[in-house]
């Protein structure tokens, strides 16, 4: 297969990398603790991997070293067969934004007796996502991050999804919460590939097990203002401008985005820190499309993301620490909210009890995922675990795992 020979470059090329980092010169470290140093909590959206999205930025300065930084994350993505009709007609639509999404009846055709567009979309796999950053100290109060993300497209088997699979999920619904099947995985069968997308343009996204791909290079420039609240009230900025190169053929574009960030830092009694922090960014999608027959995910050109996170850090008497943190994100839409007015969606909702028109309908709503956080710290390396789970049940991903290693770089 195409993918094995790509996959064993970029793994050499991270072993060599990782392998030059360990025997960097003893006097190497990395900032003891630096605000919130977050892994990448970026979720493994079956639309969002293939444009940058944005990494909230936590941290109170640059780091005083170059560090590179290995990001590995497992996400269960499932979604029913459903198709979608958009009908172009304004009477139509008049009628349909006054009635429930559920009741519209809509008889299409063709489109010259009943114009509308068209998609069709089902998404079951457990996706993996690899990260390779390395941050660079550009000046006093300037950094550069370059990230380079790649994925692969699983049936997540055991035991290399242990957490993320169909079986430790629909466990959990049967024996815990959610009840026995309520989104059709036993119907369809579990551990199952089936990653098919057929855009209003009639393009189509095909994705099969074992399939990999380097979603793109990113370059992220972030400058720390020296403020009197600084000092005063331990409170700290950074602002950061950001460009993605997007490589996989399924959309070859440019995205370009900013952000904003705050951190308040809260020193308490017996080695104990807090920090609060608030986030946001917006990113234009493809604003430079290299193919013009890139498929659409999502006719929304913007995607906006704002991020709250509250931590609290032990230090030991080595100078070590471990932190625990709270996570909160959302993202705005990925489809234009208006057309939730008028869309006719059918799926097999007879057969699955809930959940059927996720593929499409969960493209208007705003997605909102919560995670916890635990890192060990220490001059030599960092390392990050973290659970991320959808509140709102959008199954995308509907529970997601990962892992963070951050040591020097070639200093």
């Amino acid at each position: 297969m195409y993918f094995y020979p790509m996959l064993k470059k970029v793994t050499l090329l991270i072993c060599l990398i990782y392998a030059t980092s360990l025997f960097a010169q003893a006097q190497d470290s990395l900032s003891i603790k630096n605000g919130i140093d977050n892994p990448s909590l970026l979720t493994t959206h079956h639309f969002g991997i293939f444009n940058s999205r944005l990494n909230t930025n936590f941290k109170l300065r640059p780091d005083n070293k170059k560090n590179l930084s290995l990001n590995y994350t497992s996400g269960n993505n499932f979604h029913p067969f459903v198709e979608g009709y958009f009908p172009k007609n304004p009477e139509i639509r008049e009628q349909f934004k006054n009635t429930i999404w559920y009741h519209r009846n809509f008889n299409f055709i063709d489109q010259e007796t009943t114009p509308a567009e068209y998609m069709n979309i089902v998404i079951d796999a457990v996706i993996k996502e690899f990260r390779l950053t390395t941050n660079f100290p550009i000046a006093k109060q300037q950094e550069l991050v370059i990230n380079l993300r790649s994925y692969l497209i699983t049936k997540g088997k055991h035991p290399f999804s242990i957490f993320t699979s169909d079986e430790s999920i629909e466990w959990f619904h049967s024996n815990i919460a959610g009840g026995e099947d309520p989104f059709g995985r036993r119907y369809y069968g579990l551990n199952q590939v089936n990653f098919e997308y057929l855009d209003r343009n009639g393009n189509t996204l095909k994705l099969d097990n074992n399939d990999f791909f380097i979603g793109g290079i990113e370059f992220s420039h972030y400058y720390y203002p020296k403020l009197s609240i600084n000092e005063t009230r331990n409170i700290y900025v950074n602002f950061g401008s950001h460009l993605g190169i997007n490589t996989s053929k399924f959309n070859s574009s440019l995205d370009f985005g900013i952000s904003a960030n705050a951190v308040k830092q809260i020193q308490l009694k017996n080695k104990y820190q807090l920090n609060v922090a608030l986030g946001a960014n917006v990113l234009h999608k493809n604003l430079i499309k290299f193919k013009d027959n890139a498929i659409d995910f999502g006719n929304n050109p913007y995607l906006g993301t704002f991020e709250s996170n509250l931590e609290i850090t032990k230090f030991t008497k080595a100078g070590n620490y471990h932190s625990f943190g709270i996570n909160y994100q959302m993202q705005t839409p990925y489809n234009k909210k208006e057309e939730k007015d008028y869309y006719h969606l059918r799926g097999k909702w007879q057969e699955i009890k809930g959940g059927w028109h996720h593929g499409v309908r969960t493209l208007y709503n705003m997605l909102s995922t919560s995670s916890l956080v635990y890192t060990y710290g220490r001059k030599s390396y960092k390392l990050s675990l973290f659970i991320k789970q959808d509140f709102e049940v959008n199954n995308a991903p509907d529970f997601q795992t990962g892992i963070n290693l951050k040591v020097p770089f070639l200093q």
